[in-house]
Parts: structure tokens; sequence; C-alpha cells
């Protein structure tokens, strides 16, 4: 199965494809889309469409992972944020790849074995995971990489993929 994390955001967008099959994850591809700072809102926006159009028809992947989108202290931060996720989750649903979403704890144990795990903790964690010799730069990279094995971790089971399938459907209505 080919999972894409992907760690939305506006400036920065990092993205991760796995291979995982057997409890293994093996890397694909993995990088950052980014926009420069100058650039207008709506046009860093379309960059990020169409270059997440493009990756999706390069990995073709069975699966689109992302982290719960929660609220930043800086309200500016967290609409762009949101904005941008939007326009991913556009490019997917076009692709017709299903978005699983979950939780920075979920995704800490998932990689780490522990739900508190810190930041460095977790990027060598993924690094060792996929057997890298370098963490993945930028952060958004190493993030969006531990994201997709954490749905590789997730729907390693048979049991697993109904019951995120369900919560899946949920989230949606």
């Amino acid at each position: 199965m080919i999972i894409l994390g992907v760690d939305p955001g506006y400036a920065i967008v990092g993205y991760g494809a796995i291979s995982a099959q057997g409890g293994r994850f093996r890397p694909v591809e993995y990088g950052a889309i980014t926009t420069p700072a100058g650039m207008a809102f709506g046009a860093r926006l379309e960059r990020i469409y169409e270059e997440m159009r493009l990756l999706l028809a390069r990995c073709k992947p069975q699966a689109m992972s992302l982290e719960r989108l929660y609220f930043y202290s800086n309200k500016t931060t967290a609409i762009g944020v949101a904005q941008a996720r939007g326009v991913i989750l556009l490019a997917a649903q076009k692709a017709g790849v299903p978005v699983y979403e979950y939780t920075p704890l979920q995704i800490k144990q998932a990689v780490t074995g522990y739900g508190q795990a810190l930041k460095p903790q977790v990027m060598e964690a993924t690094r060792r995971l996929l057997c890298l010799r370098e963490t993945p730069r930028p952060d958004d990279t190493a993030d969006a990489l531990a994201m997709a094995i954490c749905h590789g971790q997730a729907a390693g089971s048979t049991l697993r993929q109904r019951l995120l399938a369900a919560q899946n459907r949920r989230d949606t209505r």
C-alpha cells in the first residue's frame, strides 16, 4: 500500500509517500511544496493545489494521512493553514484518494510508542523506521512521513481498516 502523509501549511507543505507492507515501511518520495512569502495568497493556494495534484498522480497513493486540524494560538495562521488544507483535501477528493486524520498523540504513539514523545524523538524514530541516513528536512517533511507511518500502523489489519473507514465516514458527515 502506498500512503501519502501531508503536513499542511501555506508557506511549506511537507509530504512523504511510503510503501507499507507487512509492518515494514519504505520511502517512495518525500519533500516539500513551498510558496514565497510575497506571493498573493490565492496564488499560493493554487500552487499548492497544482503541485498536490501532480504529486498524487505521480505517487498514486491508496490513502492520504493528515494531522487532525487543531486551533493554533494565532488565528490568522490557523485560517491560512485551514485554507491550504482545503485545497489539499480537494486534490485528494478529485484523485479519488481517501483521507484519514490522526491527532498528534496518535502520530507520536504510532511512530515512537509514546504519545508524549518530543519532536526530535519522533523525527529520529521516523528516520530509523524508514532506514534513512539523515532526518528529512524541512521538519514539515519529516512530520509528513511520520503521518504516513501512523496510517501504515493503523491500517495494518483488516479490523483496523474497517474501523478507520467507519470513523472516516462519521467524520465527513
